[in-house]
């Protein structure tokens, strides 16, 4: 019994964090919730007993809600309260404009997640009943009770890095999208052009041949073998390539004699193909572009050196998952970005029952998937992961499978690049591996 008062450092952590948002959520300032649309806007200013002080509603933009927190400060004052905090939901881009409001007004803001909203709107009388008026009044309420948070405040290079990181998520879907409709649409009209090769469209050669061709097995046919080569040979370094693959060459020119396919469907869905690859290509040059871009905003934080020292990590998948954080610092450990991704563990245990553990799959979807990219490219390069896989793979007891292990490798992986941006230290494999004071083999030596 002499450790029953320890706390744990989920407590500490808990109680440091419930701290700070007393700080702000303070009992001599009112509650200002506002719950934002396009051009209706509910202004609710409440107290910690959530008494409804005043309410009003302005019929602006997010951008003319100024007017309308100094209408809520004034009221606050004149009930007696100190000031002030302002709070919202995190709705698209529209509370950045209010916290932005609040912060040159002098006022704390803070965001209440939209799921406990929901929630609460159900709890209050057991319906889904909603109003613009009672989700005012429930994010007043939630935010008394701390059920808040406060909200990222990023450095210009940080708001930038996360703005081409949602580019870069909006031209991999385009570009994925085009590379799975030229397929079917291929398959539809000249099957023969995706048997030329293994993987065709991720050929080069390919690609360039089949923009020579506009996706027309007749047009091939009439360049004939010499002047298509040499027309491939000048499309090709617009593809980012330098040599072409004759093989590949040969085969589409004896596929443009096959005539499978759907015959009244064959020319328009060539057509359409010939449109959709210069799609895909556009998508390609827009995508590197980006990731240029993202490159160069992590040399500009002094990052870029130290994130691809952890062996497999790119610079781009790096910024890619540097993208959905935002700066690390602003998390109190490792742990918090691995719980912010939804790659913790989730508990599903109850006195002597333990169910199957899962991740939450809570947090940001799209770090989620930037970690698990990551890790398709670090596995073969770093040996500290794929010795962990190996482990998770063909244990004895608790075997993982394929994706579970990669899972955890993922979160591992966000651990180990919140410790390198945070402490601004190189990665360094012993100490990955935890063998520092050991002899270490290093593969790559």
């Amino acid at each position: 019994m002499a450790h029953a008062n320890r706390l744990s450092r989920g407590d500490l952590r808990r109680n440091a964090r419930l701290e700070r948002l007393r700080g702000v959520v303070s009992h001599d300032r009112a509650v200002l919730a506002v719950d934002l649309a396009d051009d209706k806007q509910v202004v609710v200013v409440c107290d910690h007993d959530s008494r409804v002080l005043a309410r009003r509603t302005w019929r602006c933009r997010p951008w003319q809600l100024g007017k309308a927190l100094e209408w809520g400060l004034g009221v606050a004052c004149r009930q007696g309260f100190a000031g002030a905090v302002v709070a919202c939901e995190p709705t698209g881009h529209r509370w950045r404009v209010v916290v932005e409001h609040a912060h040159r007004l002098g006022l704390e803001a803070v965001c209440v997640q939209p799921l406990l909203v929901r929630r609460a709107r159900e709890a209050e009388d057991f319906t889904r009943d909603k109003s613009d008026d009672k989700d005012a009044l429930l994010i007043a309420r939630l935010t008394t009770q701390l059920h808040c948070y406060l909200p990222e405040q990023p450095t210009a290079a940080w708001a930038r890095l996360r703005h081409l990181g949602n580019r870069r998520v909006e031209q991999l879907a385009l570009a994925t999208a085009a590379q799975q409709r030229l397929r079917d649409l291929l398959e539809c009209g000249w099957p023969a052009a995706l048997e030329v090769t293994r993987h065709p469209l991720d050929s080069l050669t390919w690609r360039a041949a089949m923009t020579v061709g506009r996706c027309d097995p007749a047009r091939i046919r009439r360049l004939g073998l010499a002047r298509f080569a040499r027309a491939v040979a000048r499309e090709l370094p617009r593809w980012g390539g330098r040599r072409r693959h004759l093989r590949i060459l040969r085969a589409l020119y004896a596929a443009a004699g096959d005539d499978r396919g759907v015959k009244a469907q064959r020319a328009g869905a060539l057509e359409r193909g010939a449109l959709v690859l210069a799609d895909f290509k556009q998508a390609l040059a827009a995508l590197a572009e980006v990731e240029a871009r993202m490159a160069s905003v992590l040399a500009e934080l002094g990052l870029a050196e130290l994130v691809t020292s952890i062996r497999g990590l790119s610079v781009v998948g790096a910024a890619a998952i540097l993208a959905e954080t935002g700066d690390p610092a602003r998390f109190d450990d490792a742990k918090a970005v691995v719980k912010h991704a939804g790659l913790c563990p989730r508990d599903n245990a109850s006195g002597a029952f333990a169910g199957k553990t899962t991740i939450s799959g809570r947090g940001r979807p799209l770090l989620r998937l930037a970690a698990w990219r990551a890790v398709w490219g670090a596995l073969p390069h770093n040996p500290v992961f794929a010795a962990r896989y190996a482990h998770l793979t063909s244990r004895q007891h608790n075997r993982l499978s394929d994706g579970q292990a990669r899972s955890a490798i993922a979160a591992a992986l966000l651990r180990q690049l919140w410790v390198v941006c945070v402490n601004r230290i190189p990665w360094e494999l012993a100490v990955a591996s935890g063998t520092t004071g050991k002899e270490v083999t290093d593969p790559a030596a």
